[in-house]
């Protein structure tokens, strides 16, 4: 069944966003299909974050429309998963692992539910997929930063959406955390859920996902890593920020705190 005639998992038409009077994104065009594994990339200020919020419900475009799962957007908000970046997160809030993770069944159980056995054995299973079953009892700020992006996701999974949203799941982990993130999102791909995460790696974006978007405010490119890892497309997405190695490669310097390396016919 070729795209035309699948139902979209994401259908996004001219949208422009933003914050006061700047716009983050400018005319933005997108269809995703389920079961997609898609990497959104670009430089700080790009517009990734506020693409991925807008998608969620959690902001208004200015202008455009958004469908999810064929639908405006809200319809079927218990479908999708939100994890936000680790900076949006109140880590001293008084809260255990389990009970981050139990907030995923909300959707399920509504805010003042009982958890039943169902609901028991999706957190459970949740936390033994990221391997943080034994520190469940655990409150969530005396985690590491990459048993707390764990968690997150294990809350995403908890809610056993068609649709997930995640803004920089493996920025700032260590590559054995990166690499098990990955492998879960890449079964939950398998399954036919439609995943969909920001990143500032281009080596993750480009080795890792199905797809990749290019996004510097508006969509540069939007396909296989091969397009992607293009000079042009690199110059027009990161513009002056491109330093040329010998060889051929460029390094991508976003700003002070990220540094990527891409080289043209990396595949």
């Amino acid at each position: 069944m070729n795209e035309t005639t699948r139902t979209l998992a994401i259908s996004i038409r001219g949208v422009t966003a933003g914050y006061g009077e700047r716009a983050a994104i400018t005319t933005v065009d997108l269809d995703l299909v389920p079961g997609s594994l898609t990497a959104i990339f670009g430089p700080n200020g790009g517009g990734k974050s506020t693409l991925l919020k807008c998608i969620a419900g959690l902001m208004q475009p200015w202008s455009g429309a958004i469908e999810v799962l064929g639908a405006p957007v809200g319809v079927h908000a218990t479908r999708v998963a939100y994890v936000p970046q680790a900076e949006q997160v109140d880590w001293s809030f008084p809260v255990s692992v389990d009970e981050v993770v139990a907030m995923g069944r909300t959707p399920r159980i509504g805010p003042l539910g009982r958890i039943g056995a169902a609901d028991r054995a999706a957190i459970d299973e949740a936390l033994e997929r990221v391997e943080m079953l034994d520190l469940a009892s655990r409150q969530i700020g005396e985690l590491s930063g990459g048993q707390r992006r764990r968690v997150f996701i294990a809350r995403a999974l908890a809610a056993d959406p068609e649709i997930y949203l995640l803004d920089e799941p493996v920025t700032g982990v260590d590559p054995v955390t990166q690499e098990k993130i990955m492998n879960i999102l890449d079964a939950e791909a398998a399954r036919g859920r439609t995943v969909i995460a920001t990143t500032h790696d281009l080596a993750c974006a480009t080795q890792r996902f199905h797809d990749v978007v290019a996004l510097a405010g508006r969509v540069v490119v939007h396909g296989a890593a091969q397009l992607v890892l293009d000079r042009e497309v690199l110059e027009k997405t990161y513009g002056g920020h491109l330093v040329p190695l010998a060889g051929g490669g460029v390094v991508l310097l976003d700003d002070p705190h990220h540094q990527h390396g891409a080289h043209e016919g990396h595949e």
